[in-house]
């Protein structure tokens, strides 16, 4: 099974490298030079189908990688938007501590009660804190802190999420 674990961002130097934004716990795990991403594309962009990893590094915080594949900026433009895939490590098939944003989508959310309170639309992996995105039933899209004293249950199994909101939390996503 592959698992989603980086989408690229901008370029960082002349010599290929771009940013990523994570959607892994293990990047140190994950990027290791030689390491062969499947990848995923907007179609025309001429994007290959794998890349293999050339470099990885930490600045300020943001992780660079570079790819064997493209030589400098330009190529590196190209990348902007794509999607980085591994293929699911044994230790993270047996990781029960985190979830992927592939296994989250379209999962039901529902209040401690078993209230429907909408599907999971996406995974908002941020510096400080994951925030779980809801799609709410009138469409609205309300982001959720990822932490277990709001989301005290993931059951992929059973394709749900249990989200104990405090009150406010989700008609604030109505109000922006």
């Amino acid at each position: 099974m592959s698992v989603l674990v980086a989408r690229i961002g901008k370029p960082h130097s002349l010599h290929g490298e771009v940013t990523v934004q994570l959607h892994s716990d293990d990047p140190e795990g994950r990027f290791v030079p030689g390491t062969v991403f499947a990848t995923q594309a907007a179609p025309g962009t001429g994007v290959l189908k794998e890349l293999t990893l050339r470099s990885a590094r930490k600045h300020k915080e943001i992780w660079l990688l570079g790819f064997e594949e493209i030589p400098d900026r330009t190529g590196a433009e190209s990348l902007r938007g794509t999607k980085l895939f591994a293929d699911e490590t044994t230790e993270a098939a047996e990781d029960d501590e985190g979830w992927y944003e592939d296994e989250l989508l379209g999962l039901q959310v529902v209040s401690p009660a078993g209230e429907a309170l909408g599907d999971v639309a996406g995974l908002d992996i941020g510096a400080a804190q994951d925030r779980l995105i809801v799609r709410l039933p009138d469409g609205v899209l309300a982001h959720i802190p990822f932490v277990e004293a709001i989301v005290p249950e993931v059951d992929i199994d059973g394709g749900r999420v249990v989200v104990d909101a405090p009150p406010g939390l989700l008609e604030l996503a109505r109000e922006q």
